[in-house]
């Protein structure tokens, strides 16, 4: 899907003191953090533009309507059914409806809220992006989204979406990014004697076994096994013999070779076999559960061991990234805490980030664990609304 098309915010936020003058929700609203309200205006127009988001291409596009849902109802009860299948009641469309405005409510308002928690941690941080940089960056995504204007337009028409909205969404990504620049900035410092801490212990990453280059024929029985062995003893060439007699598809294919064997890759008396055998000698039969092994050792690799001055700025580079995933996993921990007790959320409109939200169990984190080896760089993200919403625009 188009990046200009996505809803997933990157956000990197944390939490603001504000000043509040009451924590009520006003009736024009959907939710208050610290003294902005965002309002049903707002809600209504992504509610729209998430509704189109999911609604087939060339379909009715019907928002749904509580709290009766008549106009939802009267548009699935117009929607054909299968042969054989019974029309669904009033109450089932009803339900249908009531499910997916539940949905597209949760996806919009998780949109709303977080959009809103990015500008103020912006404001909080002093973080500014100029109109220019977002007009390229917007520039730049409508190229890559849509060749020709004419695409671009009924994409507009098709999506509920303004280019007013596609602008600010882009204006939310780039300010994202700044704030999680921020966050790193100065996080990437690695001493060499954390360097050569993490080279000696993790070495073994930084080695390659010895490896052996075979040719082999496997059979099923040990006297095919005899007479291949015989075969390549008396002179034939190894490719015709493990045609004839090799069950093995793979080496067979290849006209008998199999390369790059590393130690404890085989089942072990075929494994024990070809690191006792001396190249170029003819070794077999040996049993396995596969059947029986003529093998012969073509070519040794001897084991090789990086240094630490071969390794240093890979590893260097690792301990950078690492350090900044830390501090943008601890950012968004005290963030999320935090923030959430800044947000209170209308009665009908609660979602699990409003401070007014049921008591669970368990919290899920902002962000995924770093993966080992390659800590991600991006800053945490909250939750997606529907691919085609875009973002709001306003918190304003």
């Amino acid at each position: 899907m188009p990046r200009i098309l996505r809803l997933v915010l990157p956000i990197a936020a944390c939490a603001v003191l504000i000043a509040g003058c009451g924590n009520d929700v006003p009736s024009n609203g959907v939710a208050k953090i610290g003294d902005t309200v965002i309002t049903k205006d707002q809600f209504t127009h992504w509610l729209n533009a998430a509704a189109h988001g999911s609604s087939a291409p060339g379909s009715a596009v019907v928002v749904p309507d509580p709290p009766n849902f008549a106009k939802c109802v009267a548009n699935q009860a117009k929607q054909p059914v299968a042969n054989g299948a019974k029309k669904p009641t009033t109450a089932q469309l009803k339900t249908q409806c009531q499910q997916q405005y539940d949905a597209l409510k949760q996806q919009v308002m998780q949109f709303l809220v977080s959009s809103e928690w990015i500008q103020q941690e912006a404001d909080k941080l002093n973080v500014k992006v100029s109109d220019k940089e977002v007009q390229k960056q917007f520039q730049d995504q409508k190229k890559q989204s849509f060749q020709k204007d004419a695409d671009y337009q009924k994409f507009l028409k098709n999506s509920g979406m303004t280019e007013s909205d596609l602008l600010f969404r882009v204006k939310l990504d780039v300010v994202s990014n700044a704030v999680r620049n921020k966050i790193i900035k100065g996080k990437d410092a690695v001493s060499q004697a954390q360097i050569a801490s993490y080279y000696n212990k993790n070495k073994q990453r930084f080695a390659q076994p010895e490896r052996r280059d075979l040719e082999v024929v496997l059979t099923k029985t040990k006297a095919k096994a005899a007479a291949a062995k015989a075969a390549v003893d008396g002179g034939q060439k190894w490719a015709s013999v493990a045609k004839k007699y090799s069950i093995d598809e793979a080496s067979k294919a290849q006209g008998g070779k199999l390369p790059g064997v590393a130690k404890g890759q085989q089942e072990k008396a075929f494994d024990d076999a070809i690191f006792n055998a001396k190249k170029s000698q003819i070794v077999g039969p040996i049993k396995t559960q596969f059947g029986y092994y003529v093998f012969k050792v073509d070519k040794v690799t001897p084991a090789t061991q990086q240094t630490l001055a071969q390794t240093q700025e890979t590893i260097k580079n690792l301990l950078k990234s690492q350090n900044q995933q830390k501090a943008l996993n601890n950012f968004v921990t005290q963030f999320r805490k935090d923030y959430k007790g800044k947000t209170k959320c209308g009665k009908q409109y609660i979602i699990p980030d409003c401070q007014n939200a049921p008591k669970t169990k368990t919290n899920t984190a902002a962000t995924g664990t770093p993966q080992t080896g390659a800590p991600q760089q991006q800053a945490p993200t909250t939750s997606t609304a529907p691919a085609t919403t875009g973002t709001t625009t306003s918190g304003g």
